[in-house]
This record gives structure tokens, sequence and C-alpha cells, in this order.
């Protein structure tokens, strides 16, 4: 299975990250962009993980404990790709969410999962291989805030051809 760590947003974050994708996209040539249901903030990629691993990872979860603390998404960006861009939106600098991450990292580089080692740039995915038309401006991203309470273990897997994300 194709696992990752992340929050799942509550239904107004999401709505409000669907309405700027869908600005992106109505200014987009091509590009694929990210289905309602599966826009989220990842936390930890593992990759391809087996049955073994998998329980690993759930009795690393289950022995995460942190305070409740509230995100702010604050702004849009992309990063540059050949073919086409990968289009986000950012989140305001958060300790806490920090302090998560490298928790999960440390722990699950303990328990033998190799993960990529670069710096966490918390970002909601809107859309890969976007090429966007000329004279195309950034929208506003609303500053919408919401409180995280609990982290989840995700699988991606192809569904007929859609990609879809799960909780494990």
């Amino acid at each position: 299975m194709r696992l990752f760590i992340a929050i799942n947003f509550p239904v107004e974050t999401r709505a409000a990250l669907a309405k700027i994708r869908d600005n992106l996209k109505a200014s987009a040539v091509r590009g694929n962009f990210t289905f309602d249901e599966n826009l989220h903030l990842t936390l930890v990629f593992l990759g391809e993980c087996d049955i073994p691993q998998t329980e690993v990872i759930k009795a690393v979860i289950a022995e995460t404990v942190f305070p409740e603390f509230t995100l702010t998404l604050e702004k849009i960006g992309y990063f540059k790709r050949n073919g086409g861009n990968t289009w986000w939106v950012g989140l305001k600098e958060n300790s806490a969410l920090s302090a998560l991450h490298t928790d999960l990292f440390k722990r699950l580089k303990q328990n033998g999962f190799v993960i990529e080692d670069r710096k966490y740039s918390p970002h909601v995915t809107l859309g890969r291989e976007v090429k966007i038309r000329a004279g195309f401006v950034l929208p506003e991203v609303p500053q919408v805030s919401f409180c995280v309470q609990n982290i989840d273990l995700m699988k991606s897997e192809r569904i007929n051809g859609k990609l879809a994300y799960a909780k494990v």
C-alpha cells in the first residue's frame, strides 16, 4: 500500500480550498487538479508499505500525543516543474505543526522507515502539471483557520483510473 500520514480538513476548509482550486483551474490551459475529497495536508509521506510496516505506523500514530492547535491558510504558490507546475496553498508558520512533523519523522525513522529527509514545507496541493494562461492573477487566499485534533494514516490508490485517498 502507498501510505502517508495526514491532517484531513473540516468541510468549511475543504470548501475554501476547492474554491481557490476552481479559480486556478478556470485559468489553466491544462493540469491535473486535486479532487475535493483528496484535499489534505501531508505530515509524512511513507510510500509503499507492507502489512507489518502498516501496523508499526499505526502504533506510532496511536502513541502520538499533541495538544490541539490551529492552522490558517495563508498564500498560494507553486513548485516549478518541467511539464507544468505543482500549485499549492501554504499555511501560516506554526510551531505545533512543526513539532508534530518532527516527532513523527524521528519516531518512524527509529522504527526503520526510510523517509526523504528534506525541509518540511506544509502545503495543500491544488494541481499538478498545471500550465496557466497568460495574465493570470493570483487569487486571494481567505484567512480560513481550523483546529487540528487528530491525524490519520491514509492510503493512496487508483480506482477506475481515479486517484483516491482513504483512511487505513
